[in-house]
C-alpha cells in the first residue's frame, strides 16, 4: 500500500525507532562475507530510502523501487542531497519487472509482511529469485509472528513531539494486524491538521517463510534475530533473512 500522506513525516516518526547505521551496515557486512559484486543493487519499499541511500555508496549501481510515489519523491530528493545515483521506479514488487539483474536485492523493515495473501508472497519471492545474478543475495526481514500478535497485539500507543502527536490502535485477528493511526500534525499557520492512515501486516510462521523460499528455489543460508549476530530465539521480533540464488 502506498502511505500517502505519511510520507512528508515518515523520517521523523521512524527515525526515533530505527538504527539504520546498523541496518546499512549488517546489510554489507553480509555482502563482504559472501563475496558478492558491489556492482547492481536494488532496494524494494524503499520508503524514503533511508537504507538505500546509504547502502548504494558501495555499489556502481542503484535502482529504488516502491509503491508510493510521495515516497519516491523524498527519496530522490535525499539521494540527490548525498550526491548519490538511484533510479526510482514505482512498481508493485510482487509483479517486478525491470529487465535488470541484480547481485543484491534488498527489502527490510518488515515492508514484506504488508503482503498478505498467500499467492501475492508466492509471486514476490519468485519475482526476486528472477531479477537476481547467480550467486546474488536477498536479504529481506519480517516482524514475527510473536511482536504482531504479542508485542502490538490489540494495544494503543501513543506519540508526541513539538510538532506531532498520533495515536495508534491495534487489532490483532486471524493472522492479521490492522493499524490505525489518526495524526495531528502542526502546519506553517501553527494550527494542527488530522489525517489518518490505515496499515495491514500479516504475521507469518518461520516456518511458512522458509516453506514458499523453498519453493522458489532459494537457498536459505542465513537467519539472525534482527540485525544483530544473534540467533533467532521465540522473544526475536524482527527475523532477518538471507538467501542466495
Amino acid at each position: 500500500m502506498a502511505y500517502n500522506e505519511f510520507a512528508n513525516i515518515y523520517d521523523e516518526l521512524i527515525y526515533e525507532d530505527i538504527n539504520y547505521d546498523k541496518v546499512a551496515e549488517k546489510i554489507l557486512e553480509i555482502c563482504k562475507d559472501n563475496n558478492i559484486k558491489f556492482e547492481d543493487y536494488l532496494d524494494l519499499a524503499c520508503g524514503t530510502g533511508n537504507v538505500a541511500v546509504k547502502v548504494c555508496k558501495e555499489f556502481k549501481n542503484t535502482f529504488a523501487v516502491d509503491l508510493s510515489d510521495d515516497m519516491l519523491n523524498v527519496a530522490f530528493e535525499k539521494f540527490k542531497a548525498n550526491k548519490v545515483k538511484a533510479k526510482v521506479i514505482c512498481q508493485n514488487m510482487c509483479e517486478l519487472s525491470l529487465n535488470h539483474k541484480f547481485d543484491l536485492i534488498s527489502c527490510v523493515l518488515d515492508s514484506t509482511n504488508y503482503i498478505t495473501e498467500d499467492e501475492d508472497l508466492y509471486d514476490y519471492f519468485s519475482s526476486v529469485y528472477d531479477h537476481l545474478k547467480e550467486d546474488g543475495l536477498f536479504i529481506f526481514d519480517i516482524n514475527s509472528y510473536y511482536k504482531l500478535s504479542e508485542v502490538l497485539g490489540n494495544n494503543i500507543y501513543t506519540y508526541s513531539s513539538e510538532d506531532i502527536f498520533y495515536t495508534w490502535e491495534n487489532a490483532f485477528e486471524n493472522d492479521v494486524l490492522n493499524m490505525f493511526l489518526t495524526f495531528f500534525v502542526k502546519n506553517n499557520e501553527g494550527l494542527y491538521e488530522r489525517f489518518e492512515e490505515e496499515h495491514i501486516e500479516r504475521a507469518y510462521a518461520d516456518e511458512y517463510i522458509e516453506q514458499v523460499l523453498n519453493k522458489c528455489k532459494f537457498k536459505l543460508i542465513g537467519k539472525f534475530d534482527g540485525y544483530s549476530n544473534d540467533k533467532v530465539h521465540e522473544n526475536s521480533e524482527r527475523i532477518l533473512y538471507i538467501l542466495k540464488k
